[in-house]
């Protein structure tokens, strides 16, 4: 056994040792406790520590939920900080072109200035409809097919990460959370009319299909013009689509892959451009609106508010990622082409040049811009003496072709007794008779016989009609146009107010054609021709683009001018002769003498 000894016999010795022992215990007791509060201290004041969060998240200063402290992690029960902001604020964000102000109540936009244009009323051009987006939701909110979460995020106060103004390039993230459901949206902005946004939404640590949304349209909503052009553009898998808004269904979905997608009015357009084309998905959203009170009606001055109920379209999109994670680009700007050319897709052989669509004879219309454009840059600095001088530069490139219509012309003239005796001698057979093929081969053979082209006389004016029907079609869709003055005009693009130039358009249109000959046309025809034409050039220009009056007219003076010295040239003057000879003989040869000819 052992030997028990007597604590007394063991001197200072043995209480040293315990001493000792004591102190190395007491050291490692406060170490561990130590060590424990340094790596989680939750665990030493527990009720303390829990109630904490949800009283200091509501500071503007609170961190978003991914820098949160992790004290979730130590009760996998316990839920997620509360992260919501205390009163509304807002963010602006400044660059050469635009102003955008930010409100944290939905982490949205509440005013999208472009500072290089302006409104019907000479104002800064906001492209946030404030009528539509109070009703419907505001660029930039969050879409999710739960109308009632969409409402909630939408009506959310969140926490922004800086408040005040802020010049790009910048970034400006907004956090929210209650407990459940966290969002964080991030954008980023340069010195271009692109910004990058950033969204995550999830609810209980699950992802939430939230997407980005552009639902109240844009654009100068003054006039109704703006509202007949709505459309939504998009282009997928290379191909691109321009949806009227008759053919947008509120409300359905479309599958990636998505190059980009957007709405857009003649001029503006607001698209987004995903980061995951193949993962994207777009809603197309479709409303209605009375907008009678905010409404101008087209006519002299600013306009008059309409009356009555003025129903019209609004259109929208939004865009998200089906893993719940969305990252896009979005470009709110200008349809100009010198801009969008220069905008890629995440497929850089793409970009948003298509948006501008030119109409029918799109591929002509293009290049009469490209061309007025360079005019406008180089010669003049106004749209319209550009027009006026495009114009002079397409009739003097037309000239060689006009003479050579008139020398077919005189040619026709020429033969025009022996095509009428051919004429006359099957006038006895009927139109479906076979017979008529003879005559017909004929007339064919004595036309090559004196080189006659019977299109020769067509050239002109099958060069001219897709010229002006590009004209037609590019002016209306072209924002550098848009509020351009000339004169009297305000706006080449649209309609003049005092009607001067259709005017102009029906008296020149009716010169031309009592100037220009037609040989082998009936007399007849040729007159209602010369009245047909007028009215018809006048109706269209009546309340359309003035840009467009204003090419067919000055086009049409040049004719005028060019035909008036041609008709005093020695082939004017012979084809005048022949013309009158050939009506002194119709008028003044009695039916009986017919037959002796």
């Amino acid at each position: 056994m052992a030997e028990f000894k007597n604590p007394g016999q063991q001197g200072g010795q043995d209480n040293k040792s315990l001493l000792v022992m004591a102190l190395v215990m007491i050291t490692v007791f406060f170490g561990l406790q130590f060590y424990r509060s340094k790596k989680n201290p939750q665990t030493a004041l527990p009720s303390s520590t829990q109630s904490a969060p949800a009283s200091t998240t509501n500071q503007a200063s609170a961190p978003p939920p991914s820098a949160a402290p992790a004290a979730g992690a130590a009760v996998a029960s316990q839920a997620v900080p509360v992260v919501k902001g205390t009163a509304e604020s807002t963010t602006v964000v400044e660059n050469e072109l635009y102003r955008i102000e930010f409100s944290n109540r939905g982490a949205q936009v509440v005013n999208w200035q472009l500072k290089r244009f302006t409104d019907s009323d000479g104002k800064p051009l906001n492209l946030v409809h404030t009528q539509a987006a109070q009703q419907l939701g505001y660029p930039l909110s969050l879409y999710t097919y739960d109308a009632t979460l969409t409402t909630a995020l939408r009506q959310a106060l969140y926490v922004p990460s800086a408040t005040g103004s802020l010049a790009a390039p910048a970034s400006l993230t907004f956090t929210f959370s209650d407990g459940a459901t966290q969002v964080t949206k991030t954008f980023s902005f340069d010195e271009t009319y692109v910004l990058k946004v950033d969204v995550q939404v999830t609810r209980n640590g699950a992802p939430v299909r939230a997407l980005l949304s552009w639902p109240g349209g844009f654009g100068d909503q003054n006039n109704a013009e703006a509202y007949n052009g709505a459309q939504i553009d998009l282009m997928r898998d290379a191909k691109v689509d321009h949806l009227a808004f008759k053919k947008v269904a509120g409300g359905d979905t479309l599958n990636g892959p998505i190059d980009w997608a957007g709405a857009s009015d003649p001029y503006f357009a607001a698209v987004f451009l995903p980061e995951s084309p193949n993962s994207a998905t777009v809603v197309t959203l479709h409303n209605e609106l009375d907008v009678a009170k905010t409404i101008r009606r087209t006519g002299l001055g600013s306009g008059s508010p309409a009356k009555g109920s003025v129903m019209v379209p609004i259109l929208g999109t939004a865009l998200g990622d089906v893993s719940g994670h969305t990252v896009t680009r979005i470009y709110a700007g200008p349809k100009a082409v010198s801009v969008l050319k220069a905008i890629h897709a995440t497929n850089t052989d793409v970009t948003l040049e298509p948006l501008v669509e030119f109409g029918f004879f799109g591929y002509i219309g293009k290049y009469l811009f490209l061309a007025l454009q360079f005019i406008h840059a180089h010669i003049a600095p106004n749209w319209g003496w550009s027009i006026v001088i495009l114009t002079v530069l397409i009739n003097l490139l037309i000239l060689p072709l006009r003479v050579k219509t008139m020398q077919s012309g005189l040619k026709m003239q020429r033969i025009q007794p022996q095509m009428d005796a051919i004429k006359e001698k099957y006038k006895k057979y009927k139109v479906t008779d076979p017979k008529r093929n003879e005559m017909n081969a004929e007339i064919v053979k004595l036309q090559k016989d004196n080189g006659v082209n019977m299109f020769g006389g067509c050239i002109p004016t099958l060069i001219q009609l897709p010229l002006l029907f590009a004209f037609f079609g590019m002016l209306p869709k072209v924002v550098e146009l848009r509020h351009a003055h000339w004169f009297w005009l305000p706006d080449l693009t649209a309609a003049d107010p005092y009607h001067i130039l259709p005017i102009v358009m029906v008296i020149s249109q009716f010169l031309v054609q009592f100037y220009t000959p037609s040989p082998g046309v009936d007399p007849q025809q040729q007159k209602m021709m010369a009245f047909m034409m007028p009215a018809f050039s006048g109706y269209m220009t009546w309340n359309y683009a003035s840009g467009l009056a204003l090419y067919w007219s000055v086009g049409n003076l040049i004719g005028i001018i060019q035909q008036a010295v041609m008709n005093r040239t020695s082939l004017g003057r012979e084809m005048r002769e022949i013309a009158a000879k050939r009506a002194r003989r119709k008028a003044g040869t009695p039916p009986t003498l017919q037959g002796r000819r």
